[in-house]
C-alpha cells in the first residue's frame, strides 16, 4: 500500500531539526505545532506546510472555511487564504496574520492585516487559527481595522455589510 500524501508530510515534519539548521526554540515549537495540525487537522482549516528541509518554517500558508450558519461568510466550499509570519520571539510575540484573499471585515484592514486582541500571546497555534475562523463570522467590536466595514456591521447598515460580504464570498468560490 502506497503511503498517503499526509503520511509523507508527517514523516517530513519531525521534532528533530533538519541537518545543519539554525534551530531556535521558536522553530522547534512551530515544528511540533505543525506536526500536531497535520496529524489532527481542525474542521474547516487547512495548513499548507512549508517544505521542512528547503523552506522557512516561519511562514505558513493557511486556508480557512468559515463555519457559522448565521454568517454571510458561510459559503459551502468557499475558502479564504491567509499567511502566518512568525518571528524568532514566537510565542511571546504573536504571528503576523495577513489575508491573501480579498476581505471586507471590521477586523481586517484593506491590505489584509487582521487586528486581534492579543491578551494571551502564548496560546497554542491551533487555538489561534480557531480564533481566526470564529472571528471571520463574529467580528470583535474592540478591534476595528476597516472603518467602513466596522461602521456597517456595528450600525444599522448590516444589510449592506452582508451584501458586500456575499459578493466577496461569491468571488472567492469562483476563484477556488
Amino acid at each position: 500500500m502506497t503511503p498517503s500524501y499526509l503520511d509523507r508530510l508527517q514523516k517530513k515534519v519531525s521534532d528533530d531539526p533538519p541537518p545543519g539548521a539554525d534551530y531556535t526554540l521558536a522553530r522547534y515549537r512551530l515544528c511540533k505545532e505543525l506536526k500536531r495540525l497535520l496529524q489532527d487537522p481542525p474542521a474547516g482549516i487547512g495548513v499548507v506546510p512549508p517544505d521542512f528541509y528547503n523552506c522557512d518554517i516561519m511562514l505558513w500558508n493557511v486556508v480557512i472555511a468559515p463555519h457559522s450558519l448565521d454568517s454571510p461568510w458561510e459559503g459551502g466550499a468557499c475558502t479564504f487564504k491567509l499567511t502566518l509570519q512568525f518571528s524568532e520571539d514566537y510565542p511571546l510575540k504573536p504571528s503576523m496574520v495577513r489575508f491573501v484573499s480579498q476581505m471586507f471585515h471590521p477586523n481586517i484592514s484593506a491590505d489584509g492585516i487582521i487586528v486581534l486582541n492579543t491578551k494571551n500571546l502564548q496560546r497554542l497555534l491551533t487555538h489561534t487559527i480557531h480564533l481566526l475562523q470564529s472571528l471571520i463570522c463574529h467580528p470583535n467590536p474592540k478591534c476595528p481595522a476597516n472603518s467602513e466595514a466596522f461602521y456597517m456591521y456595528f450600525s444599522e447598515n448590516r444589510l449592506e455589510y452582508n451584501r458586500r460580504v456575499r459578493m466577496i464570498v461569491d468571488q472567492s468560490c469562483m476563484a477556488d
